[in-house]
């Protein structure tokens, strides 16, 4: 069978994309699914934040240009079934040359293929950059599902509509018929405030069968770990951040039936 793609997106920065990545890819690598991290963005956060070393021509960009496959960009990291595909600045000047070359949406789709077809890995993430770019749609062209990591708070909200709305346009000009949005996961959510509440009370009101049970809070640790270089869970397992995004891995394996 070959893997299922995630693309966790957001053209908002800032709403723990990245460390939703992060800690995802390890939970389920944790339990036993063999999963590819790929980091899309060219700040490199996924890279730096699982302790590696942003090196030249450890990205895409090569691959993109035709040269190598995505197979030769896989690194294996310290956690057991767990790999990435690192990211470092070269990949700033994809934006603009993609732009100039035929199905430029699809690049990432092709480059991927291989991969998917392998059964060398169950799950591939894609941690995309927050903008809707060329890389955030290629990733989004790529995906079997779109998972949305929202903020808890307002301008979220605005920031949801539009994404799906790009992912709708996806769908109907068949760049991606088959994209599904997978879920939403909210986070930061701050027990303390009232806004965070209502804001996770209005998504419900409107979306809840997409989204997740687990809720990730507003923690220090969460935000700690990555300038260690490790996941929650390295850093500290009894967290309340580890144990959300440990369920939340829970959710996702049994609503995509991921079962080794």
């Amino acid at each position: 069978m070959s893997a299922k793609i995630f693309s966790i997106a957001n053209q908002k920065g800032g709403v723990g994309k990245t460390t939703t990545a992060i800690n995802l890819s390890t939970t389920l690598a944790q339990k036993g699914i063999k999963t590819l991290l790929i980091d899309l963005d060219p700040q490199g956060n996924a890279t730096s934040g699982l302790g590696l070393e942003k090196t030249k021509g450890s990205s895409l960009y090569s691959v993109f240009h035709g040269e190598g496959t995505a197979n030769d960009k896989i690194v294996q990291t310290r956690q057991k079934n767990l790999s990435i595909i690192p990211s470092e600045v070269d990949l700033a000047a994809i934006e603009v040359e993609l732009a100039q070359s035929d199905n430029y949406l699809l690049k990432l789709k092709e480059c991927l293929e291989p991969i998917k077809r392998s059964n060398s890995v169950d799950v591939i993430i894609l941690d995309s950059p927050p903008a809707l770019g060329l890389l955030s749609m290629n990733g989004l062209s790529a995906a079997d599902y779109l998972l949305i990591a929202l903020q808890c708070e307002y301008l979220a909200l605005e920031g949801l509509s539009q994404i799906l709305n790009v992912v709708q346009e996806l769908k109907e000009q068949g760049i991606n018929p088959s994209l599904e949005i997978g879920g939403i996961i909210m986070t930061m959510f701050d027990i303390r405030t009232r806004l965070s509440t209502q804001v996770l009370d209005e998504v419900k009101k409107h979306f809840s069968k997409k989204l997740f049970k687990s809720i990730i809070p507003r923690s220090i640790r969460l935000s700690e770990a990555p300038s260690f270089g490790q996941s929650i869970f390295e850093y500290d397992s009894h967290s309340s951040g580890a144990i959300a995004y440990a369920n939340l891995g829970k959710e996702i394996i049994n609503r995509f039936d991921l079962k080794k």
